[in-house]
């Protein structure tokens, strides 16, 4: 077996419940009602996406070379 490496952005929704993104898997995009159950939900969409890539003998691309990083920035408020 060989290890990669995914990054997963989790995004809250306003309904509820979160959104997971694996942006190196272009469309890998699933759901959760908790954080528990986004990161069961995105382990299963990944390993169903690379699957799918192992049987048409497509690459696997990984996020070994990447990294995540946030800014904040300052912005003036809106006027009312």
């Amino acid at each position: 077996m060989k290890r990669i490496h995914f990054n997963i952005f989790f995004r809250p929704e306003p309904e509820g419940g979160y959104t997971a993104i694996v942006p190196t898997l272009s469309g890998c995009i699933t759901y959760g009602k908790n954080l528990e159950e986004a990161r069961k939900s995105a382990d299963d969409a990944i390993a169903g996406y690379v699957a799918s890539l192992i049987k048409h003998n497509e690459p696997i691309p990984t996020d070994d070379l990447s990294f995540v990083s946030s800014i904040d920035i300052e912005v003036a408020a809106a006027r009312k």
